[in-house]
């Protein structure tokens, strides 16, 4: 079984690599690049608004920051607990791309020839690229679908005080935004010590695990996709600045 990792810049990444590598072998790392600020920023404001992004950025620009720091020792813990590893992934293995819609991805997967690719925090993938290849497109997702598309699930499951759908997909990857049929899903439980930087950390661990499954399933042909039909369908995006804080005083949730 060939499989090859379709992922964004980032540790998850490199979590989600050292964690499967020794179970399935994985032929190649392919890494887009990301967006570009300014163009990330933009597409936003059209999407969102102007205030709205500005109060987003806000919160990346302080509150993300400060919570990464203070959570230090609590990432160290967790990274211990579920063995993410952020050794890097030897170099022969990498290819980078500009986008994983760009011609070059294509021509690289129609080159490998996988039987799975493995999505990991990438922007979201056209169908021309989902369909050059005879492959099963796999997504981890750090929320529970369709119930919390988008970004930050977890976070925001909290936030709706909606702690049994505070966890992680498996899903096949489709155009849409988190929508693809469920393979596989779990709740996480965080502690006292953890925020919203922590919490994708349970999710990882989480994840990698469900990801192993999913591949044994595959390759003992054992697949079985669902979807969800009578469940609310909801996409969030990051956080604003007020809003984690009213969140934070209000509703006690980091």
């Amino acid at each position: 079984m060939k499989i090859v990792l379709l992922a964004g810049k980032g540790e998850s990444t490199t979590f989600m690599y050292n964690g499967l590598q020794p179970y399935f072998p994985i032929e190649k790392v392919l890494i887009e690049d990301g967006v570009p600020a300014k163009q990330l920023v933009k597409r936003r404001i059209k999407r969102l608004g102007f205030f709205k992004v500005m109060n987003q950025l806000l919160f990346q620009l302080i509150i993300s920051k400060v919570l990464r720091v203070v959570s230090k020792k609590r990432i160290t813990a967790l990274k211990k607990l579920y063995r993410l590893s952020s050794a890097d992934i030897p170099a022969a293995k990498i290819k980078h791309l500009p986008s994983v819609n760009d011609i070059s991805c294509m021509e690289a997967l129609q080159t490998l020839q996988p039987d799975v690719v493995l999505v990991n925090g990438t922007r979201i993938i056209s169908k021309k690229i989902l369909q050059c290849v005879d492959a099963v497109f796999i997504n981890s997702h750090v929320g529970i679908t369709p119930q919390y598309r988008g970004v930050h699930g977890g976070y925001w499951a909290l936030v709706n005080k909606d702690k049994e759908n505070c966890g992680v997909t498996i899903h096949l990857v489709d155009p849409g935004i988190d929508t693809g049929s469920i393979l596989k899903q779990a709740v996480i439980f965080p502690g006292k010590k953890d925020n919203f930087i922590t919490y994708p950390y349970h999710q990882y661990g989480t994840a990698i695990n469900m990801m192993k499954e999913a591949l044994q399933n595959i390759k003992e042909n054992q697949l079985e996709p669902y979807k969800k039909e009578n469940a609310v369908s909801n996409l969030y995006y990051h956080p604003t600045f007020t809003g984690y804080l009213y969140q934070y005083f209000f509703k006690n949730v980091k």
